[in-house]
Formats: C-alpha cells, structure tokens, sequence
C-alpha cells in the first residue's frame, strides 16, 4: 500500500506557483522550488514528476481560479441585473490590475506568453480558458439583450470579445507602467462602447463599491 504524503499539497503548489510567478518558467530550477517549499528535490519529482509537470499543475489550478473568479461574477443572477454583473466584472478586473503595484501580472497570461509557442499543454489549457472566459461574457450580453439593456441586434460573440480583450489586456499594459487611474477609464470607455439603450449608459460607466485588494485573487 502506497504511503501518505507527509507534506501539505496545497502549501506546496501555493509555494510552487508563487516562484515560478516570480522568475518565469525558464528562470525557475528544481532546487528554487525545493527551498520555496520546504521539500527535497525527490519528494518533488515523486509528487509531481520533473518541472514541467510540476508547471502544468499550478497552471492549471490557477486557470482554473481565473475562470471560477469570472463565474463568481457573471452568473446565477435574474436578466435584470446582468448589466450590473457586467459592469461589475469589468470594473473588478481592472482594479485588480490597478492594484497590482509589483507587476507580476497574471499567470495565465504569463505563462502563455513565454510558453504556449512551445508547450502544447500551456497553449491548450490556456485557450481552454479563454474560451470559457467568452462563454460568461456571452451569456450575461444575451441575458442583457432579452431584458433590452443592450441591443438585440448586436452581436454578442464580438462584444464578449471585446470585453474580454480589455479586461485581460488590461493586466498587460499595467504590468507595463500604465496608470491605474487609465485603467480604470479604459474599463469605463469599454463598457460605454456596448450599444446600450435607455439611460443605461451612464449607469454601466460608474464603478460600484471597490473591491477590497484581491492578493493573489486571479
């Protein structure tokens, strides 16, 4: 019978990701990750298998994080205020890359950029990702449209498109130096460009209560 691990594998993963979110896959060695979390390196490999797998895993945790932070906001809620939970979302996401005053940015993009060219696991849970990301977006625009917030003739694939290139874009060119207060107005322009209707417009562009700082919240 195969003994239990005698080490906390959250801790682990936890201490795992924030390194490679530090240094890169490239810059980041076993014996980095054996001092970050406490393990020998052959407790590693037996966990995990060597480093690659050891990166898909916490890759895939925290898309998986990025895609439960957006389900959090977007559904489960009446059509009547899916307008709301748009805003909202969009609102949270560039706060987020406000706040991020060390410039890590976001792993998933992250990862993505240094090795989804090379690494046909990272290129595939990161487009998997993405691809659910659209999907909520989707959604609460249709939802907006059949309570005639939005227009019923607009397309909601390419609005959930455009939403989602600012709302991870705007990770990007923050990490880059970008001004939080940009940020901030280039959530409002996107979310004023929707073809709202009625007196919506003005409502949609006005951030609600912040968020309290989100940490390592995706």
């Amino acid at each position: 019978m195969a003994r239990p691990r005698a080490f906390d594998e959250r801790h682990v993963l936890e201490q795992a990701r924030k390194q490679f979110w530090a240094t890169g896959y490239a810059g980041t060695r076993m014996d980095d990750i054996s001092r970050a979390t406490g393990l020998g390196k052959g407790s590693l490999y037996g966990a995990f298998g060597d480093k690659a797998g050891l990166f898909h895993r916490v890759f895939d945790d925290w898309c998986t994080a990025v895609v439960e932070v957006a389900r959090e906001h977007l559904t489960g809620g009446p059509d009547a205020e899916a307008l709301d939970r748009l805003s909202g979302y969009v609102h949270l996401m560039a706060e987020n890359s406000a706040s991020d005053t060390e410039r890590r940015g976001c792993l998933l993009a992250k990862g993505a950029a240094e090795l989804a060219h090379q690494d046909p696991a990272v290129a595939g849970r990161s487009a998997e990702a993405m691809r659910a990301l659209l999907a909520l977006l989707r959604t609460e625009i249709s939802a907006a449209q059949r309570h005639g917030d939005i227009d019923r003739d607009a397309d909601p694939e390419a609005l959930a498109a455009l939403l989602l290139t600012v709302v991870r874009g705007a990770e990007a060119v923050g990490k880059a130096g970008l001004a939080p207060e940009t940020l901030r107005t280039v959530a409002n322009t996107a979310l004023g460009l929707l073809p709202l209707t009625g007196g919506r417009r003005r409502h949609v562009t006005e951030p609600g209560p912040s968020d309290e700082d989100q940490g390592d919240t995706p």
